[in-house]
């Protein structure tokens, strides 16, 4: 499942990461790269220890907001990157590493930092069966998607585009069975906006509950 969460970053938090992310020093991306994916890895991106202010504020951020909750099940935002591309910088075709360190990667996501105005170029692409779609976001808006896509970014052409990437390990494992119970979860959450509890409220209540137990890890 792929989805949007238009700004997710406030305002005011937007401001203090632009201003770290100017005073930051950045180092070659292909660093933290896999073995082939620093082949068509071309960007930058300020080392983790300089990096652990930035990368709470963007936790917080993403903990916070119920679809994330929702949608993910995060059992842990385990790694989370800052990332800079000039022009004629990109990142091309490549999966995810499955593990980082001692966890699993089941859900990226990029969330913008700056405008699409502020460069030309620098889509996201994720692919799918038969198609691919670009993403180009407002700043301070996130994008996830399954850490399993094949993806890639698009050569910048002119301006600089900001950027932080992060994975998710999932309480529940399995793609599918997220999606499920993130269709369960809206549907009662509906009904109960719309009729208050019911009976049915109670059972969608305890079907969730009951499948999560079943699948969480």
């Amino acid at each position: 499942m792929i989805f949007r969460i238009p700004g997710i970053l406030s305002f005011s938090e937007l401001e203090q990461i632009r201003t770290q992310l100017a005073a930051a020093r950045f180092v070659d991306g292909r660093l933290t790269a896999g073995w082939y994916a620093k082949q068509v890895k071309d960007n930058q991106q300020i080392p983790a220890a300089q990096a652990k202010d930035l990368q709470t504020q963007v936790k917080a951020a993403c903990n916070r907001h119920p679809l994330f909750q929702a949608a993910v099940r995060p059992k842990q935002i385990h790694s989370l990157l800052f990332s800079r591309y000039e022009v004629g910088m990109a990142y091309g075709r490549h999966a995810d590493n499955a593990m980082m360190g001692q966890w699993r990667s089941d859900i990226s996501f990029t969330v913008f930092l700056n405008e699409p105005e502020d460069y030309a170029g620098g889509e996201l692409v994720i692919e799918g069966a038969d198609d691919e779609q670009a993403y180009k976001l407002p700043a301070g808006s996130a994008i996830f998607y399954p850490a399993s896509t094949l993806h890639r970014v698009e050569t910048v052409t002119q301006g600089t585009r900001f950027v932080a990437v992060g994975w998710v390990q999932s309480l529940v494992r399995d793609a599918a069975k997220r999606e499920l119970l993130f269709d369960l979860d809206t549907v009662r959450r509906s009904l109960f906006a719309r009729e208050g509890k019911t009976d049915e409220f109670d059972l969608l209540s305890k079907s969730v509950a009951n499948l999560l137990r079943r699948w969480a890890e």
